[in-house]
């Protein structure tokens, strides 16, 4: 979870999933197929669209898929297409000449970088924090080829500051207004105006829609060429790392936990799952999805075919040549877990929340309903949750969630999945504070719970579910 975006934090999991016998099937038995998806008979396998989604599952001989779905994107501050900006300022210099004074302004200039709001941000905690950059960098080779290269710069570059409290309005202090344009664009150098005409006029800005400083910067941390660079897809994130505190160190507060939290608790659940293959006659997957907090409508969201290709696909190569009928069964024996962090009970506004419906941190996994499909929980995915719990072989606590009739509902993949499949969907989460904050808070014990609430999932809802009749 310390990881800067969701690429990385699915990149460095792969040794994991080796260790766990999870590897790519290079056999020829194989089935290719689209987005690079390979499967063999009873091997345990992953693939990935490029950066951006991630799937892994293990591949029996049955016809029932058990999935967990999350994603993996968080509201952030993105570095814009071009992104060259500055501001100017004023220096008063004063020298001594012949016992005299001579006081003239001269022109200096802030070096910043232009950034888009990516989803519904707590903008104002951006404030006043160091930040770096991280994400992809397209970058060509001596060959002329072109690859697409990580980028994670650790040191502080950047910093939005706040505007001092003398040089704001009543009306100002009295509230915080975040005008998203030209409030939010951060500081990264003071340079001298001449010196860098000097330096374009040299022509050594590698991409005139990008600062040379920036580039320069990147093509440092890569080992690359300024002009080596064509494009990127970088994100701000803030320098400091995730903490446990609290009497007991009983909180964790870092950035992104919405919802790389349960991107962890779910790849670790399938990841502690693989040692029972043998013994296991499903398909369990999890579904790391791109783009939730701008609403999921993209060719790598959880909106689009993907989820319903794969249930198709990987149908179709266990049941090669068996029609569409055992596809509809294998629909409706499945089962899929939408999990997303849920809202708890803030000690300062208790009153936001429905008395009967406050979840607390360390209190356990929430369970969400909404009635206007906000969340896909209905009465019997409710269930099945709940009897999961009671099923696991340690303790698992389970919460209820109901937004208040006069508040809004966030939402989540949940809704989404469930119409695109026509399989049955609960939505669940570790309840958090600060959500959508640039750093959230969890409890520590509810990471645990989430992780033993999945395996049980993963181990125990084939015969959970083969004992319901309705």
């Amino acid at each position: 979870m310390e990881s800067t975006s969701f690429l990385e934090m699915d990149l460095r999991s792969l040794p994991s999933l080796l260790v766990a016998h999870m590897k790519r099937a290079m056999d020829s038995r194989c089935c290719k197929m689209r987005y690079d998806l390979l499967i063999v008979h009873s091997l345990v396998q992953y693939f990935a669209l490029p950066f951006t989604i991630l799937y892994q599952f293990e591949v029996s001989h049955k016809r029932w898929m058990q999935i967990i779905g999350a994603h993996t994107d968080s509201p952030v501050l993105k570095v814009k297409p071009a992104s060259k900006k500055t501001a100017q300022g004023f220096v008063y210099q004063l020298f001594t000449f012949c016992q005299y004074f001579l006081s003239f302004c001269a022109f200096c200039r802030y070096i910043q970088v232009a950034v888009e709001c990516y989803g519904g941000g707590l903008w104002h905690t951006w404030f006043d924090r160091e930040l770096s950059i991280a994400g992809s960098v397209i970058v060509e080779k001596d060959d002329g080829s072109f690859v697409r290269e990580l980028v994670h710069i650790k040191r502080p570059l950047l910093r939005i500051p706040n505007l001092c409290i003398h040089l704001q309005t009543a009306d100002e202090r009295s509230k915080f207004e975040v005008n998203k344009e030209s409030h939010l664009v951060p500081l990264l150098a003071m340079a001298d105006a001449a010196l860098n005409k000097t330096a374009e006029a040299a022509g050594s800005v590698a991409d005139p829609r990008h600062g040379n400083e920036f580039i320069g910067i990147i093509a440092a941390e890569l080992g690359c060429k300024t002009s080596a660079i064509k494009d990127f897809d970088l994100t701000l994130f803030d320098t400091q790392p995730g903490q446990c505190w609290g009497a007991s160190e009983e909180f964790v507060s870092a950035p992104r936990l919405d919802n790389q939290v349960h991107c962890f608790t779910s790849m670790e659940a399938l990841i502690e799952h693989c040692k029972e293959l043998g013994t296991d006659e499903g398909v369990n997957i999890i579904a790391l999805f791109d783009h939730e907090e701008v609403g999921s409508e993209s060719t790598h969201g959880a909106g689009s075919p993907i989820i319903r290709d794969i249930i198709e696909r990987v149908g179709d190569c266990m049941n090669a040549g068996s029609g569409g009928e055992l596809q509809k069964v294998s629909v409706q024996k499945s089962f899929i877990i939408s999990a997303d962090v849920a809202h708890a009970v803030h000690p300062n506004y208790a009153s936001k929340h429905e008395a009967n419906h406050s979840p607390l941190l360390n209190g356990g996994t929430v369970i969400k309903t909404n009635n206007n499909q906000r969340y896909a929980t209905n009465a019997v995915t409710g269930f099945v949750v709940r009897e999961l719990a009671r099923r696991a072989d340690v303790q698992v606590k389970i919460q209820e969630f109901c937004v208040r009739n006069d508040c809004p509902c966030g939402s989540t993949i949940g809704p989404m999945v469930s119409a695109l499949t026509g399989i049955r969907t609960v939505d669940v989460g570790i309840p958090s504070l600060s959500m959508h904050s640039i750093r959230e808070t969890i409890g520590t014990e509810d990471v645990l719970n989430s992780l033993k609430l999945f395996i049980s999932f993963f181990r125990n809802f084939r015969a959970l579910d083969d004992a319901c009749h309705f």
